[in-house]
């Protein structure tokens, strides 16, 4: 789990700070939105994979200040399972409503990124999620030393937040 040096010192927190700040942030949507209270953080310094087996993956931009792309990257029965807690209703099917549910996690998702990286007055844009899913896919959003992966757990699965930012050092 690595960011990239120049942010990190543009957002005068330590590396461990941001993490537990964005946990809280994720843990919290997750509660708000999915009704999901037992989200496990698992802290984990592994470089996010690239390759994807029967899982989700839904990316939001960020531009101005900062660019970048965060990712949320699941499972398909636990991207299923969180629709089914969105929606107050069970999903039995991969379906659009799915899709749009993951999308807007990592919208919202993103948004927490935003707010901490818009702390000191950076004015950032997010773009709108853009989902990709398959049997088998591969995603690369730029390089895996400059990503910051969060790792979690729920119902008993694996999925990933990742953010892969640089700082323009012309507008912050």
């Amino acid at each position: 789990m690595a960011l990239n040096q120049a942010v990190i010192e543009a957002l005068g927190l330590t590396e461990d700070e941001l993490t537990s700040r964005l946990t809280s942030n994720i843990q919290e949507v997750f509660s708000t939105m999915v009704g999901m209270e037992d989200l496990l953080h698992l802290p984990r310094h592994a470089a996010p994979p690239a390759n994807f087996e029967n899982s989700i993956t839904a990316m939001v931009g960020l531009t101005g200040a900062y660019s970048g792309l965060v990712c949320l990257h699941a499972p398909i029965g636990l991207a299923m399972s969180f629709t089914s807690g969105m929606l107050g209703m069970e999903v039995t099917e991969f379906d659009d409503d799915v899709r749009d549910a993951i999308g807007e996690i990592a919208n919202m998702t993103a948004g927490s990124f935003k707010q901490h990286l818009s702390s000191g007055g950076a004015d950032i844009k997010l773009s709108t999620p853009s989902v990709v899913s398959g049997k088998e896919y591969f995603v690369s959003t730029g390089n895996p030393a400059d990503t910051f992966t969060l790792h979690f757990s729920a119902e008993g699965q694996y999925f990933l937040i990742s953010a892969t930012l640089e700082k323009d050092i012309h507008t912050v």
